[in-house]
């Protein structure tokens, strides 16, 4: 392309102009306004179409943006859902790691969840809290499947292999779209036997960036218009608490409705709460005698 076609941007009849429009435009095109008066434009050249590269891999332009390729990548996430079954998706900071007390916290909830639950755990399948509750779901003894995108941490993965998961439990995702739509897909209830729900733990833009967009979804009843999906928000050390501010101070500007964005989801402060939520949404036997369950099963074990 060597010209730029202002009519293939605005409307002609808007702008009061008609256009000739050669199958070539070279350094300059002319358009005709509405009275007939010849004008001329000095044409805006685009680079050459450019290779993008990353550590990762190399792709080129036109296939990064085709439809096919996005299209495949999803159908990939739903058949490792179909094959692990949905359950719990956790969403995180992939900052936090050990040494983090969210990390303790996160991973005592990942256990506790998944033997709670009894169900698959969902994540980024990357480092820092989501690792954390891989990790917990893993020492419970119950599945776990991840999504794993090429960057986390604001630094490039050495490689699209997960250091100790098998493969066939997660999928490395070209496409934040495609990534996206399976930990979407991995927490909607297809019946009322399906146990799920979404954890929202501390995190960054990465975080925040999925928290809204589910919100949005729930909101919309494009999630759990027939079978609601439990949403917590892990408002650990009061992590949330200037955020739950700024939506209350939208509720006064009058972009939300009073009461909107508690009726989304479940603010927790500890794992206590959440488990205490999660087992009266489902009808679960008390969190104390769950635990004492666990203590039981692991005596048992020794």
């Amino acid at each position: 392309m060597q010209g730029l076609n202002l009519c293939g941007i605005f409307g002609a009849s808007e702008m009061g102009f008609s256009a000739a429009t050669p199958k070539s435009l070279p350094h300059c095109f002319s358009l005709r306004n509405s009275d007939h008066k010849r004008l001329q434009f000095q044409s805006f050249k685009y680079p050459p179409r450019r290779i993008i590269s990353c550590k990762l891999e190399s792709m080129r332009f036109e296939e990064r943006m085709s439809p096919n390729e996005v299209k495949k990548e999803i159908q990939k996430c739903y058949e490792l859902i179909h094959r692990l079954g949905r359950g719990v998706v956790y969403l995180g900071s992939s900052r936090m790691g050990p040494g983090h007390p969210h990390y303790t916290q996160a991973f005592e909830l990942g256990k506790e969840i998944a033997t709670l639950l009894d169900c698959t755990s969902w994540s980024g399948a990357g480092p820092g809290l989501m690792d954390a509750v891989t990790k917990g779901a893993l020492q419970a003894g119950k599945a776990v499947g991840g999504f794993k995108i090429g960057k986390e941490a604001g630094e490039w993965t050495a490689t699209n292999f997960h250091s100790y998961l098998p493969s066939e439990t997660y999928l490395t995702c070209r496409f934040f779209s495609a990534r996206k739509h399976g930990l979407v897909d991995a927490a909607v209830r297809s019946s009322s036997l399906d146990k799920t729900a979404v954890i929202a733990l501390p995190g960054g833009i990465g975080t925040l960036d999925e928290i809204f967009e589910l919100m949005a979804l729930i909101q919309l009843d494009r999630i759990g218009s027939v079978l609601p999906v439990p949403f917590l928000l892990m408002n650990y050390d009061s992590f949330y608490s200037k955020l739950l501010d700024f939506l209350h101070e939208c509720e006064n500007w009058g972009t939300l409705s009073k009461g909107e964005a508690a009726s989304l989801w479940k603010v927790c402060n500890n794992n206590t709460e959440a488990l205490s939520y999660l087992s009266e949404f489902y009808s679960i036997k008390s969190v104390d005698n769950f635990r004492k369950a666990i203590a039981s099963d692991c005596e048992t074990a020794l």
